[in-house]
């Protein structure tokens, strides 16, 4: 299966100038056959926590968005977005969610396990309590969300059924290094490809985004990555390429946890 990650910037709280923005790269990622298309982390108001502003329902704006261009180019398109709780529940905090969406109308969700307390996040937005692993046409594809990336245990204990982890994030430059060095770790220690792929630009929170997102293989070498630009990296997934890699090295076969 082919993958496009859009490396984009964002227009910060801006939903309607972002998705404008967008709508020609989508059009140029769809473009090159990719099957699945990834945008990044609350890909069109950028990592705000005014989410008195951002949050919507699950058929809000931005969501309607993300399905109609999903059907248009027909791919299956992926983005977090901050959706609002269900209004038959007490919580008032909205989650951090990815939105898998394919071009017949199938949608998965994955709630944003953890916040990223050090930026306040988890004051705004409630964290998720559940893993999501799909498969997308024979590709069998964990869904993630920026900060969850540090934490090896989420990818651990699930390596044997993942072939792929699909991270999206709004990760700060002056941690490019974590963030570059972790996907390539998640990659190695879980014989898995990981697609990675962070926003480029200057927030409104005074941060800078250097991208940096990168497609890296199950032995670990980066196939494609770029930095400090808006582009569209490509990447074909075999899901024979993983399978060689866990023969020729049973490493998960010792793991005791």
């Amino acid at each position: 299966m082919r993958i496009a990650a859009v490396q984009h910037d964002i227009h910060w709280e801006d939903r309607d100038a972002t998705l404008a923005h967008l709508e020609p790269q989508l059009e140029r990622a769809a473009a090159t056959g990719a099957r699945l298309v990834a945008l990044t982390e609350m890909f069109a108001t950028g990592f705000s926590m005014k989410t008195h502003l951002t949050a919507e329902a699950e058929d809000g704006p931005t969501a309607t968005w993300l399905r109609k261009q999903a059907v248009d180019h027909e791919v299956w398109l992926a983005a977090s977005i901050p959706l609002q709780p269900s209004p038959d529940t007490d919580e008032d905090r909205p989650t951090n969610s990815l939105l898998l969406t394919g071009p017949d109308g199938t949608e998965h969700r994955y709630d944003k396990i953890f916040p990223f307390s050090y930026a306040g996040e988890h004051e705004r937005f409630r964290g998720g309590d559940r893993e999501v692993v799909v498969e997308v046409e024979g590709v069998r594809l964990g869904l993630s969300v920026c900060y969850d990336l540090r934490f090896a245990d989420l990818y651990w204990h699930r390596a044997a059924d993942v072939d792929a982890e699909l991270i999206v994030a709004n990760w700060p430059a002056p941690r490019r290094n974590h963030w570059r060095t972790l996907c390539e770790a998640r990659a190695i220690e879980n014989q898995c490809y990981v697609v990675a792929v962070n926003r480029v630009g200057r927030g409104g929170n005074e941060l800078d985004y250097a991208g940096d997102s990168r497609i890296v293989d199950p032995m670990g070498e980066v196939v494609a990555s770029a930095a400090g630009i808006e582009t569209i990296l490509t990447a074909d997934l075999d899901v024979e390429v993983v399978r060689a890699a866990r023969e020729r090295f049973p490493f998960q076969a010792d793991r005791r946890t």
